[in-house]
């Protein structure tokens, strides 16, 4: 799978994708990243990318030229698409994740300062997504959230692929807590449920954990699934 990310900061990147799984998974030719400073399509000769807004205001927003020039330079794969990174965004989710990790690429577009001009979104962006309501520096952050998460989709990148099935949302519920050895720690100790061997009474157990932790955690998850 290929994802090419346009940014302000390719060397943001370096060290999250050199490391642990991601860095495993591009070494072995699983999911080929892609940086491109579009600051390298400006077309002025200071490589401006950024001006004051129109109507006035604080801030200044991303030019659209640039953008698209690196847009145009950089065409997805057929049956790719492009995302911009925007806390105004659809909320990821590991829905929208499944459908990513299924295309051949998706192109990852990092905001900065106020945004990027309007235009943009309107004639070259597909989707647009936002981590949560709250506002970083710039989209980096979110681009990697989206890669790794996506990555777990690949085949071949996670080394227990059958773990996928029991994590948070996987079945519309959070994950239930998980414990190791020793059998006690501190005074605390792991669940008897655990170490009984009854694989029937732990499964049973493990959903009620996770029922309980999603309606104290995210009550919301069982609003949608109907809980």
């Amino acid at each position: 799978m290929r994802v090419t990310v346009f940014t302000l900061f390719p060397e943001f990147f370096e060290s999250p994708l050199a490391t642990s799984l991601l860095g495993k998974a591009i070494r072995a030719g699983l999911m080929d990243i892609r940086r491109i400073d579009f600051r390298d399509y400006a077309s002025d000769k200071h490589r401006t990318v950024d001006d004051t807004p129109y109507g006035g205001g604080p801030g200044m927003v991303l030019k659209p030229d640039p953008i698209v020039g690196a847009f145009e330079a950089n065409p997805p794969l057929v049956g790719g698409a492009r995302i911009y990174l925007t806390p105004w965004g659809r909320p990821l989710d590991q829905e929208i994740v499944k459908k990513y990790a299924q295309l051949p690429e998706i192109q990852l577009l990092c905001g900065r300062y106020e945004g990027v001009d309007e235009r943009v979104v309107e004639g070259w962006i597909d989707e647009s997504v936002s981590l949560g309501d709250f506002v970083l520096a710039g989209g980096e952050v979110a681009a990697l959230a989206v890669i790794e998460a996506v990555s777990r989709f690949i085949p071949g990148v996670l080394g227990e692929p059958a773990s996928l099935g029991e994590e948070s949302f996987s079945k519309g519920l959070l994950e239930g807590p998980q414990y190791t050895r020793p059998p006690e720690f501190r005074g605390l100790a792991v669940p008897e449920v655990l170490l009984s061997g009854n694989h029937a009474d732990i499964e049973n157990w493990r959903r009620q954990q996770s029922l309980q932790r999603t309606a104290t955690m995210r009550p919301d998850l069982l609003k949608k699934n109907g809980g």
